[in-house]
């Protein structure tokens, strides 16, 4: 755990006007300084790492998805949380990814200072380059803390990002296929 983002913390509380010598805050630095390196750890991380040589062949060529991928990500703009899910989907041209490896993709992207628009292009151009497939879609729906906690302060709203690369983008029905498998064209 790093001292200075520790001793940072400190002096956090102590510009909010608290006592970080009182019993419930003696700790709290440290305590804090090691869930925002946890939060933030995406940056330790790289595709090569994540993907670890899990392609395989595979004849297939029919769309791949996998939905409701839950991701936890911070807002570089308030430092507040977003929390939703991600669909990925993408076309094989010869190989397949593992499957856990798209969680994981969606996962070292979020656990970066983001914001919901860079990450989905992020994760969509991870999985592209990973597995040259003939198209790849992300759709992202987050509820942002920094809009339900502040600011307007709406409870309800949900922020929905998405990027097609090649045929997803290229091919309405491919495109359509993808939405309605995933719930979001009626």
């Amino acid at each position: 755990m790093s001292e200075p983002l520790s001793q940072q913390y400190r002096e956090i509380l102590v510009g909010l006007g608290e006592n970080p010598e009182r019993e419930g805050l003696l700790d709290t630095p440290k305590r804090a300084a090691k869930a925002m390196q946890y939060l933030c750890h995406g940056y330790q991380q790289s595709l090569e790492e994540i993907v670890n040589g899990a392609l395989f062949e595979s004849d297939n060529d029919e769309m791949v998805i996998v939905k409701d991928i839950e991701l936890y990500s911070l807002c570089e703009h308030h430092l507040l949380p977003f929390i939703g899910k991600a669909h990925v989907a993408y076309i094989p041209t010869g190989k397949v990814l593992g499957l856990s490896k798209v969680a994981r993709i969606v996962d070292m992207f979020a656990r970066r200072l983001q914001i919901q628009e860079n990450l989905t292009k992020q994760i969509a151009d991870a999985v592209q380059s990973v597995t040259n497939a003939a198209g790849v879609a992300v759709v992202i729906e987050a509820k942002h803390m920094c809009m339900m906690m502040r600011g307007v302060e709406k409870q309800n709203s949900v922020m929905s990002s998405s990027v097609m690369l090649g045929a997803f983008r290229e091919s309405y029905n491919t495109r359509h296929e993808f939405l309605q498998l995933i719930g979001r064209n009626n």
